[in-house]
């Protein structure tokens, strides 16, 4: 195996945990039909990529969520608390683990994010552990809503690399999505899968990356 000088992460049910299922009952509960197929781990109606992209706003896609409900009536908050309920949070020790491999790598943050979904997350680990955002943690964070594209789209990960000129075969890429390093792995990146059966730690471990 290439020695691994680089580690680009996901962020969330990496580093940030989330649920899924939350937001697709929630959806449901606001009137939506088939929320489990239009917006799931596995992928998402256009709605959901676009706003991760950041080519519509906040507020165009809860218009979107109004149309998907039939509901004109449906509230911002009431869309965002739905929106967010996934959202779970930061378990202890992952921000002391991305410290320590800080040190010893380039580390990256690459993440489908949202105007929304970024400004819940940002909140809850103000609140929990006093970090204004994710910058301490990395060399460098992305995030899709800001850069037009998101995973697993080529592109993302292309510009990453080129961006910090990374060996591809020297970089590790580690997310929860099958989909996603799929991509990564077609371009040369060394790829791990992270579950809750196998967290970062875990992989951490398994790679001996410390």
């Amino acid at each position: 195996m290439q020695k691994i000088e680089n580690i680009i992460l996901d962020y969330g049910n990496v580093i940030f945990m989330i649920d899924f299922a939350k937001s697709q009952h929630a959806f449901s509960q606001l009137g939506i039909e088939n929320a489990g197929e239009i917006f799931a781990h596995h992928g998402q109606i256009e709605l959901f990529d676009n706003f991760d992209k950041g080519l519509i706003s906040s507020a165009e896609f809860r218009d979107g969520i109004r149309a998907l409900a039939g509901k004109p009536e449906l509230t911002d908050t009431q869309i965002d608390e739905a929106w967010n309920a996934l959202l779970i949070g930061v378990p202890q020790g992952k921000h002391e683990l991305l410290l320590q491999l800080k040190e010893r790598y380039r580390t990256f943050l690459l993440s489908n994010n949202n105007p929304i979904h970024y400004a819940r997350c940002m909140q809850q680990i103000k609140e929990e552990y006093g970090v204004e955002d994710n910058t301490p943690f990395f060399e460098k964070t992305y995030y899709s809503h800001l850069m037009g594209m998101r995973k697993p789209d080529p592109e993302i990960f292309e510009y990453v690399l080129q961006q910090h000129n990374l060996n591809p075969q020297h970089t590790v890429f580690i997310d929860d999505s099958p989909q996603h390093l799929r991509t990564a792995q077609q371009l040369g990146l060394k790829v791990e899968l992270c579950t809750r059966e196998r967290p970062l730690e875990v992989i951490v471990k398994e790679l001996a990356l410390i």
